[in-house]
């Protein structure tokens, strides 16, 4: 399995949305840490370590 990079996501506005309105009451720290947690449960649910490298990589971290 490789990293899908075309769109992927239904409604991907509405997707966008969501995510921005769940953290709309939060400070900077709690949302941070809540994109923490998501990112780990996405890469759980992805569960392919070389996709979650490619990932990490093409999102600009140092692997």
């Amino acid at each position: 399995m490789s990293l899908i990079l075309n769109p992927n996501i239904d409604d991907f506005d509405d997707f966008y949305k969501e995510l921005i309105d769940s953290q709309r009451h939060m400070n900077d720290a709690d949302a941070a840490q809540m994109n923490c947690k998501l990112v780990l449960l996405l890469a759980n649910h992805v569960g392919d370590r070389a996709v979650i490298r490619e990932a990490l990589e093409r999102a600009g971290g140092a692997v």
